[in-house]
């Protein structure tokens, strides 16, 4: 299965396998966690879609971990 993200150096959107997709979290000062999944491109540029709690451990809780 595939996963959109997209490319903000192309200006478009792009389909990722899964299998190339790892999920990460990230802490802000304040103690706010924020959720992603990470890719990367063709060429070794760095993807990252902000997801939702939910999604980030339903649908992409098979992923590993970042």
């Amino acid at each position: 299965m595939a996963e959109n993200f997209y490319d903000v150096k192309n200006r478009e959107s792009v389909e990722i396998d899964e299998s190339a997709i790892k999920r990460t979290s990230y802490e802000g000062r304040n103690g706010q966690v924020r959720y992603a999944i990470r890719a990367k491109t063709a060429d070794g540029r760095n993807l990252t879609r902000f997801v939702s709690k939910s999604d980030w451990d339903g649908k992409f809780g098979n992923l590993p971990v970042e």
